[in-house]
């Protein structure tokens, strides 16, 4: 079978590198390495732990801040942080869980969280919380998405950070100088993709995501385009992915590539991405909350606005949902009570909110979504809206599938690259994607009757 042989194969190579990155990678709490599973122990609540950043170098000035605040506050707590790129931190955990040397606690968004707790490698936190001041005060939507993406035993096994929302930036000097009008519609988003675009002066309407992270904003403009709300047919079996709706939509928006957006799109991140429209002269950009910061700092407040995804002519907006972001315990820890008292600490009223803010996203502690900063930052304040007003419906992407981060990067991101260059129809990748999805679908149907 397609999928249990994609699994045969990442589990051969975390076992194959797991002993060469398991010396590398830097000793747990209480010298707490092993592999997944391990049953680790509470610890004294004191000593060492290890945290493993899952956006190192994005956020990691922000977590360092906090760190500093926790072992203030706790004086006999050591917090050694590393920060691992949100490209490459699924395959290591992946590996340090078949290997060894996994942290105490680590970044868990919803998009990996059933992988992980597949291979038991994560910590219930249901009674941690019930005990905690947190409890009551985390957005009742964020704890029943992460438990949700869990795998399908209702657990928690990460309490959530921040929400995310797609959002289309746009230069309005450009938009301006251009005569356009906002791009709050599809027809509105192509029409000045075009008219910004002039390649011999090395300016372009917009840029596109070809390298790593691309499924999930094909998906995004797939969807918002063809208008289909649901992710799955009435069985509940059968992917929409490849409807010929959703067919038609990436056609014409991967017909985007080298027509209106630089050539490098093909390989570009969401860092090489956004520096490229943060330094250059791009009319518009797709990706979510967390880049504001970054425009900020290169661009002012003045020449730029983040708007939610454009709408259909009729103006239904539809966008696929983002995951939501956690921290979770790993079950291996043998330093667990200090590791709580950690992320105890991150999730509190204040230090949510200070990494929120940096981060542009919206804060999962209640207290902290009610700060003022938050109508201060437009395009967190227009997404949490849209998200409350009626306007948008959200496709529920399956993060509950386990081989869901696998299936949606790295088994297809390569052949959405083959899209961009024509080598691959639109048709072709879609059917294969969903072929993978059914499957995914069918064995987690079994397992959970």
């Amino acid at each position: 079978m397609m999928i249990s042989n994609r699994r045969s194969r990442r589990t051969v190579t975390a076992v194959a590198l797991g002993a060469v990155l398991a010396l590398a990678a830097t000793g747990c709490g209480d010298d707490g390495s092993g592999a997944g599973g391990g049953k680790g122990a509470e610890g004294s609540g004191t000593g060492k732990i290890v945290f493993w950043d899952n956006n190192g170098g994005v956020r990691t000035d922000a977590w360092k801040a906090i760190i500093a605040d926790f072992e203030k506050a706790n004086p006999k707590i050591d917090v050694e942080y590393v920060g691992i790129p949100a490209t490459d931190y699924q395959s290591k955990v992946d590996t340090a869980i078949q290997g060894g040397g996994l942290p105490d606690v680590g970044g868990v968004g919803a998009a990996m969280l059933a992988g992980f707790a597949a291979q038991n490698a994560l910590e219930p936190l249901d009674d941690r919380l019930a005990k905690s001041p947190l409890n009551g005060k985390l957005n009742k939507d964020m704890v029943t998405s992460v438990r949700s993406a869990g795998g399908g035993d209702g657990r928690l096994y990460s309490v959530p950070t921040s929400a995310n929302n797609g959002v289309l930036y746009y230069r309005t000097d450009l938009f301006e100088k251009a005569g356009l009008d906002e791009p709050a519609t599809w027809d509105a988003f192509y029409e000045a993709a075009e008219k910004l675009t002039d390649a011999k002066k090395n300016e372009f309407g917009y840029t596109i995501r070809g390298g790593a992270g691309s499924i999930a904003q094909a998906l995004d403009a797939m969807y918002g385009q063809s208008g289909i709300t649901s992710f799955w047919d009435a069985s509940g079996e059968k992917t929409t992915v490849n409807d010929p709706r959703n067919v038609k939509a990436l056609e014409k928006y991967a017909g985007l590539f080298k027509k209106v957006t630089p050539a490098a799109d093909l390989n570009n991140d969401f860092t090489k991405m956004v520096a490229q429209w943060d330094s250059g002269t791009i009319g518009m950009l797709s990706h979510n909350l967390g880049s504001y910061q970054d425009h900020v700092k290169a661009l002012g407040t003045d020449t730029f606005r983040g708007i939610p995804q454009p709408t259909l002519a009729d103006g239904k907006r539809v966008q696929v949902s983002n995951p939501v972001d956690g921290i979770g315990l790993f079950k291996n820890s043998k330093n667990k009570e200090a590791a709580w008292k950690f992320i105890e600490f991150a999730t509190s009223h204040a230090q949510n909110s200070t990494f929120n803010e940096a981060a542009g996203q919206v804060p999962a502690n209640n207290d902290a979504a009610e700060d003022a900063w938050i109508a201060r930052a437009e395009p967190t304040k227009l997404a949490a809206a849209a998200l409350t007003d009626g306007s948008t419906t959200i496709v529920q992407l399956p993060y509950y599938l386990p081989d869901w981060n696998t299936i949606s990067k790295a088994d297809n991101e390569p052949n959405f690259q083959k899209v961009l260059n024509g080598d691959m129809t639109a048709e072709e990748f879609l059917d294969t994607v969903a072929g993978q999805l059914n499957e995914a679908q069918a064995e987690w149907r079994q397992r959970n009757g």
